[in-house]
């Protein structure tokens, strides 16, 4: 049987690799450039899979946000449901919200909706940039805490990633993420680039490993590989996540966008 935080595991997995199809939004005058490789209202399913076992759907979706200051912003939004089979007997229904301004894409306010199981939890972050501090509110209970200027939370680092990490075998990038009480230091590393198989068909892509060196939040150390294509897109197709037994796999099955793709 599925253990609870092994189900969790898939909420974090795709919560950490939300992504869009790109029309590409630049920032404004004066502030950093960044070509972005997604736009609003993209909507992507995901199938996850354990042990060859389909264990649930996420949805990952770019909508409008409210107005950050005087640049745009976006709002992040990821579901994970349990399959029918595995709602049985352990029912996952989880929502995570980022709202993040495209021009620097740090968040401002990330909202979790937890549910798993008997489990019903509501988690909210909200960054206040002038000042380098994060509110927390989890169980009622709201504590601030300083946080460094670039810090990102766990659906806005992987926009940021995919905006600035260059896709070639050996390219790196560290960064900060606050989650739980914490400031976690994060590092991404191409692999390689490969051609891979999956109902998008045939596609070059980047494999990307994400090291995240601590615990928590998966049952090991929490590392995750991502295969984005390798065109100016990104497209998030495979993600894939070791566990204690076995590995969670999420494959791109809806929304799969028009890329060229490799005979």
């Amino acid at each position: 049987m599925l253990r609870s935080n092994t189900l969790c595991v898939l909420t974090w997995v795709l919560c950490l690799l939300s992504a869009g199809v790109p029309g590409p939004v630049h920032a404004d005058e004066g502030a950093r450039s960044l070509t972005r490789p997604f736009r609003v209202g993209e909507r992507l399913t995901y199938d996850i899979s354990f042990l060859n076992i389909s264990a649930g759907t996420a949805v990952m979706e770019v909508g409008p946000g409210d107005a950050v200051g005087n640049h745009p912003s976006g709002r992040f939004i990821t579901t994970a449901v349990s399959s029918p089979k595995v709602t049985r007997f352990f029912p996952v229904d989880n929502r995570v919200e980022s709202l993040t301004d495209l021009t620097t894409l740090l968040p401002e306010r990330m909202t979790f909706r937890r549910r798993e199981g008997k489990k019903k939890e509501d988690i909210e972050y909200v960054f206040h940039r002038n000042d380098n501090t994060v509110s927390a509110t989890r169980g009622g209970v709201t504590e601030v805490l300083p946080i460094p200027a670039e810090t990102q939370d766990l659906i806005s680092c992987l926009y940021y990633v995919r905006s600035l990490l260059p896709l070639k075998p050996g390219a790196s990038q560290a960064l900060t993420v606050y989650h739980d009480k914490k400031i976690r230091q994060i590092e991404v590393r191409v692999e390689k680039i490969e051609l891979l198989d999956g109902p998008w068909g045939n596609l070059e892509a980047a494999q990307v490993l994400v090291i995240m060196p601590f615990q928590g939040i998966f049952l090991n150390q929490g590392n995750i590989r991502v295969w984005f294509t390798t065109d100016e897109r990104r497209v998030p197709l495979r993600m894939k996540a070791k566990v204690v037994i076995g590995s969670i796999v999420a494959d791109l099955v809806d929304g799969i966008p028009e890329v060229t793709r490799v005979k």
